[in-house]
């Protein structure tokens, strides 16, 4: 069988995988998701549940980054490095200030970022680059949650590291040894995961040989979407509208009925427990209990209503429920929940970009034409 591919005649037809689905796009010794399993493993061999107990996200990042986790000189030059590039350039400060104050969280997010980074000319992306974007998300995202509710921005702290700093730059007050580590477990766990939308996206963005920001900026874009970073919010919007433990199962069982997609529910790629979900679901128990208990008993009555329905799924809990959780414990707005991912994912994105110059080659997919033959209609041109 011959076909008509682009420019090229072949004699085979390609499959098309709908998403890309199970296509290889990529080599990457950043992190993988071994689905199958349930496990996640971050650069060096790491499994996450062996990492996220004892790994801060100043040390997880650098080990996306380098390979290796950092020796005491090592993260202390990294802390260094961070603290200076949480500032905001004059031209981010005008980007935001251009604003409307009630701009969604994310919208901010991109174009301030945007402007912190921007040059005159296209840069090779470098580490100290990929380091101080990452160490100055928190800082836009914080300032864009103060403007949204009219009050004065804070500076970050140079005694506080990243998960900290966040809390201190929202709030204004210091925040408790336990929030921290609860944020900064959240922000290792989530910090890589495969070749995800707003990965590959940033990957994309890389192969033609464009700047680290445009590449985070493209991935920011991605992770706005409700199927993927805004994932969280469905998650904890849906425990709002339940409102209490005994609403669960009628509420579950109508939304069912009505074929409502039950948030925080399956995954693309884990055909077992996400493992991120067990670590963030026992931190749940002292974070939030009062919403860990209507959490846990909408888990059970999702999981018995789905594997009813459809037991030949692995209709297992995701991230996204059980961070819902967590940082409603950290006492995050539910507003803010995709802008903390990308605080945290925008160590992933720049690890990424940086591996993926060592083989550049633009990403450039094929598809398969589903109009007609050319010469089979006459040109539809009014008379001469």
């Amino acid at each position: 069988m011959v076909a008509l591919y682009g420019s090229v005649h072949l004699s085979f037809v390609p499959e098309f995988s709908p998403g890309l689905e199970g296509v290889v796009a990529a080599e990457t010794a950043v992190s993988e998701v071994d689905g199958a399993n349930g496990r996640l493993i971050y650069r060096g061999g790491y499994l996450i549940e062996d990492l996220a107990p004892v790994a801060n996200f100043e040390e997880t990042a650098y080990l996306l980054w380098n390979g290796q986790l950092p020796n005491k000189i090592a993260l202390e030059t990294l802390r260094r490095q961070m603290t200076i590039a949480r500032r905001l350039s004059d031209s981010a400060r005008g980007a935001m200030s251009a604003l409307d104050a009630q701009t969604d969280a994310m919208d901010t997010l991109r174009t301030t970022i945007s402007a912190q980074g921007a040059t005159k000319t296209l840069t090779t992306p470098s580490l100290e680059e990929a380091i101080a974007l990452t160490a100055v998300v928190p800082t836009i995202v914080a300032a864009a949650h103060r403007r949204a509710k009219g009050i004065e921005v804070i500076a970050a702290r140079e005694d506080l590291g990243h998960a900290a700093n966040l809390l201190w730059m929202l709030e204004g007050k210091e925040p408790s040894a336990e929030r921290v580590h609860w944020l900064d477990t959240y922000l290792v766990l989530l910090a890589d995961h495969g070749l995800n939308a707003s990965t590959f996206t940033a990957r994309v963005i890389a192969s033609t040989g464009s700047d680290l920001t445009s590449c985070v900026v493209g991935a920011i874009g991605a992770l706005k979407g409700p199927a993927h970073g805004g994932a969280m919010y469905a998650a904890r919007t849906m425990l709002d509208k339940i409102g209490h433990v005994d609403n669960v199962e009628p509420w579950m069982q109508k939304a069912h009925e009505e074929h409502r997609r039950f948030a925080g529910f399956g995954h693309r790629v884990y055909r077992t427990y996400d493992p991120r979900a067990k670590i963030l679901r026992e931190l749940a128990q002292t974070a939030a209990p009062d919403l860990y208990r209507l959490a846990a008993r909408t888990e059970e009555v999702a999981l018995k209503i789905l594997h009813e329905a459809h037991p030949e799924r692995p209709n297992a809990t995701n991230v996204d429920f059980w961070a819902s959780v967590v940082l409603t414990g950290v006492a995050i707005p539910k507003e803010l929940f995709t802008c903390v991912f990308a605080t945290s994912r925008v160590a992933g994105w720049t690890a990424h970009v940086l591996e993926s110059l060592a083989d550049l080659r633009i990403i450039r997919p094929a598809s398969l034409w589903k109009g007609p033959q050319p010469g089979i209609k006459p040109l539809p041109l009014a008379d001469r």
